[in-house]
């Protein structure tokens, strides 16, 4: 089976980053190749290259600015993107903004993504502000296509609340993003679970498969002697 490409969006707090870095820590489990870039310039914050030490220690890529800037949210991007984009020795994940400014800093890859060809999932938590209706998920997804100038392939129900998760939330969730299935012809099967919410939630729910989530990234207050340089 060729090795895949895999292109990660979703709005601001959507859990994108979560669901990137559990998709490159799959695919290395079960023995493949994997290279995870953080092409994340928006979020100070739930970004992939914080895993990059643990990674390294379990053969896994990732490809993140380095030095003083790791912890920057400026749109510095590493030669090494290219390489990995038409490196199809290996399963790559782009972990992208989560903004139309963040899908932007696709565009110098777009031609090679198109030539390699890829998969592109979008997820989707309905408990956040931005994407909590159907007009709401309709509007950021042509925001997110246009500035990233590919097609969605995938939806992902990433609905939660963390550990206050409930059946009823998650149903609502998969509800609404069926509409949106629907509405825009897109594939939908799968709905994440944090690992901690496992014995609460089925592993079917609507005709979706559970994917469940470790939770890796550390929340913005836990995160000590870490540096934030404001983007200019």
């Amino acid at each position: 089976m060729d090795n895949k490409l895999i292109v990660v969006i979703g709005s601001y707090g959507s859990g994108k980053s979560e669901y990137s870095i559990n998709l490159a820590k799959e695919f290395s489990d079960q023995g493949n190749s994997v290279t995870l870039v953080d092409l994340d310039v928006v979020n100070p914050y739930f970004r992939s290259r914080d895993v990059r030490e643990q990674f390294r220690q379990e053969g896994i890529t990732v490809i993140a600015p380095e030095g003083e800037f790791q912890h920057a949210d400026l749109p510095m991007l590493s030669p090494r993107i290219m390489g990995a984009v038409q490196n199809k020795k290996s399963n790559i994940i782009l972990d992208v903004g989560g903004d139309p400014a963040g899908c932007r800093t696709l565009a110098r890859y777009v031609e090679n993504i198109k030539k390699r060809g890829y998969e592109m999932h979008f997820v989707i938590n309905t408990k956040r502000p931005f994407t909590s209706d159907l007009n709401g998920i309709l509007e950021m997804l042509q925001m997110l296509r246009s500035a990233s100038k590919l097609e969605v392939t995938e939806l992902i129900c990433n609905t939660n609340l963390m550990e206050f998760t409930t059946m009823d939330i998650l149903k609502m969730g998969i509800e609404l993003i069926d509409l949106v299935a629907e509405h825009e012809k897109i594939k939908f099967d799968t709905f994440t679970v944090l690992e901690s919410n496992l014995t609460k939630i089925p592993e079917h729910i609507m005709g979706k498969t559970r994917k469940k989530l470790k939770y890796f990234l550390s929340k913005p207050w836990e995160m000590q002697n870490k540096v934030h340089h404001p983007g200019i």
